[in-house]
């Protein structure tokens, strides 16, 4: 009888383990998903820089070819 006890105590352990286990993957989950979101956001960043850069860049080219004619 206390060997069955003990052998559902274990098996109590380890589902209590594999649950703990379970938790770090989310937690290691959510981590990655919060990273991939500051990535796509210094992504739209860069885009934004990028964006004004052609635009003043665009800017002098008219004026130069204004100016010129």
């Amino acid at each position: 009888h206390r060997m069955k006890e003990r052998e559902r105590e274990r098996e109590r352990e380890r589902e209590r383990e594999r649950e703990r286990e379970r938790e770090r993957e989310r937690e290691r989950e959510r981590e990655r998903e919060r990273e991939r979101e500051r990535e796509r956001e210094r992504e739209r960043e860069r885009e934004r820089e990028r964006e004004r850069e052609t635009n003043t860049h665009s800017m002098k080219v008219c004026v130069c070819v204004c100016v010129c004619v």
